[in-house]
C-alpha cells in the first residue's frame, strides 16, 4: 500500500504493481480536505475511471472508501489548445461542496465567486482549468479576449473563452469567477488535478466566512513599460488609482 502526496495537499493511495506502478481498480485519488475522493481505475497514478467516495477511516495505513454508486464517472480530462473539456458540465465534487457562482457584491464586475461553507486560511476552495495557449498569443491579442487568463507557466495561459465563461456552457471548475482585489482573501497557487492535470487553484490566504466573496489579486503590471502602455486592462489601472486613493486617506487619517 503506498500513499502519494503533492504539494497542493492532495495524494493518490493504492496498492503497487510489480513495477512499483500505481495501477489497478483499486486506487484513489484523494482531495486536500482528506475524506472527499475518486475511486477506481488508475493507471501509474493517473485517473483512467472513477466514481466518488469518501474515505473514511485507516487503519495500519490501508484506507477505507465508501463508494457513492450513483456518482457519475470521471475520467482523466485534460485540455489542449482547442478543447477545455470532453465533460464540460460536469462540475467537480470537491469544488462543489466549497464555492457557487453569484452575483458580485464589486460594482461593474458581473458574476463572483462565493464560499458555500466557511474556511481556514490554505484551504484550496476552487479550481482553473482552460483551454492551453501560448504567451505570444495573449499579449497579441485586445485586452477584451483576456478576462479569464492566468499564466500557468512560461510556456502555458490557461484561457476561459467564450461561451465557456457562462457556467450553463461549462461548469467543470469555477476558479475563473473569482474577481480581483488588491486586498484578496484569496491567491491563486500550482494544483495537479486527476481529471485536468497542472492547472491552478484558488486558495485562500485568511479565513473566511460561509457566502463571503472570494478575491484574488490578478498581478497585471499597472505600470507603463513602454510605447505600447500599461500591461493591464483600464479597468484594472483605474480600480488601483481608486485603492491608492483610500490608501491614502487612510494613512491620512491615522495622522490627524
Amino acid at each position: 500500500m503506498c500513499w502519494v502526496y503533492y504539494p497542493d495537499g492532495a495524494c493518490v493511495v493504492g496498492e503497487v504493481n510489480e513495477e512499483g506502478e500505481m495501477t489497478g481498480k483499486a486506487v484513489a485519488y484523494v482531495y486536500p480536505d482528506g475524506r472527499t475522493a475518486l475511486y477506481g481505475s488508475f493507471v501509474d497514478g493517473e485517473l483512467i475511471e472513477a466514481r466518488l467516495a469518501t474515505l473514511t477511516t485507516q487503519e495500519n495505513s490501508r484506507p477505507h472508501f465508501t463508494v457513492d454508486p450513483d456518482s457519475p464517472i470521471y475520467c482523466y480530462d485534460k485540455s489542449t489548445s482547442s478543447c477545455i473539456a470532453g465533460h464540460k458540465l460536469l462540475p467537480d465534487p470537491y469544488e462543489s461542496q466549497r464555492v457557487y457562482v453569484g452575483q458580485s457584491l464589486i460594482s461593474g464586475a458581473g458574476e463572483g465567486l462565493f464560499a458555500q461553507t466557511e474556511a481556514e486560511a490554505n484551504t484550496v476552495m476552487a479550481f482553473y482549468n482552460g483551454v492551453r495557449i501560448t504567451h505570444t498569443e495573449v499579449d497579441s491579442r485586445d485586452w477584451s479576449m483576456n478576462g479569464n487568463t492566468i499564466s500557468l507557466d512560461e510556456d502555458t495561459v490557461i484561457d476561459v473563452p467564450a461561451p465557456f465563461n457562462m457556467t450553463e456552457n461549462y461548469c467543470g471548475s469555477l476558479g475563473h469567477k473569482a474577481n480581483h482585489s488588491f486586498s484578496p482573501n484569496c491567491k491563486y497557487d500550482q494544483y495537479v488535478h486527476p481529471r485536468f492535470g497542472q492547472i491552478k487553484c484558488i486558495r485562500t490566504i485568511r479565513a473566511v466566512e460561509k457566502d463571503e466573496e472570494l478575491t484574488v489579486a490578478y498581478g497585471y503590471d499597472h505600470e507603463p513599460s513602454g510605447k505600447s502602455g500599461p500591461e493591464a486592462p483600464e479597468w484594472y489601472t483605474k480600480q488601483f488609482l481608486e485603492f491608492q486613493q483610500r490608501e491614502s486617506g487612510k494613512g491620512a487619517d491615522e495622522t490627524c
